[in-house]
């Protein structure tokens, strides 16, 4: 990678950074470009060179926290051989990514919610992709003898809605005050949802 082409990927990345805080400070709506060009140290004119609208940076920004969110929770799954665990390992890391990184909490569980409908549709594909990951975890649990024959599917939405509703607790009240406390508990509720008492 030449100079030219570092310089631009880091003002592009300068960009989304500003653009996370300025959409979660003022709302998708109310956020202005200038303002983010401004919190980016970056002319309008180069902002625009990488996002052609703030629609466009918007979604930028929800694809690039996403992909994030999604690899350090796969990572956080792989370190495990046993289905039930990867699935624990998956709501803890979700809660320790959202409680380390508010901003992006707030982001994707919240502005993203208000943005319109292309956004929202960018964050079901999020819900979903982790749904799958936990109803995978569940169907190999399932198969192996672990948990009786369930609706895996239904069951990975579940676990993703309690988690979201946790976070959004969270993010309105600062309860609990550090979101990974909230693990305990959200684990014995979706694993007896699951199983029955473990």
């Amino acid at each position: 990678m030449n100079i030219t082409q570092e310089r631009s990927k880091l003002r592009r990345q300068r960009v989304l950074d500003a653009a996370l805080k300025v959409f979660t400070q003022a709302g998708y709506n109310d956020a202005a470009v200038d303002a983010i060009a401004l919190a980016s140290n970056t002319s309008k004119g180069g902002l625009y060179f990488h996002f052609p609208s703030k629609q466009a940076l918007f979604l930028a920004l929800l694809d690039e926290a996403s992909e994030v969110l999604l690899r350090n929770v796969r990572e956080a799954m792989e370190a495990e051989t046993d289905p039930v665990a990867r699935g624990e390992a998956a709501l803890r890391e979700v809660l320790r990514q959202f409680g380390n990184h508010r901003l992006l909490a707030r982001l994707l569980l919240v502005e993203a919610v208000g943005a319109g409908p292309e956004f929202r549709e960018r964050l079901q594909l999020l819900h979903s992709s982790f749904a799958e990951l936990i109803a995978g975890c569940l169907d190999d649990a399932v198969a192996a003898g672990m948990l009786p024959e369930i609706d895996t599917v239904m069951a990975g939405y579940a676990w993703y809605g309690a988690v979201n509703q946790i976070v959004l607790r969270w993010l309105a009240t600062g309860i609990p005050g550090r979101l990974e406390d909230a693990y305990p508990v959200l684990r014995s509720l979706l694993l007896f949802g699951v199983s029955g008492p473990r």
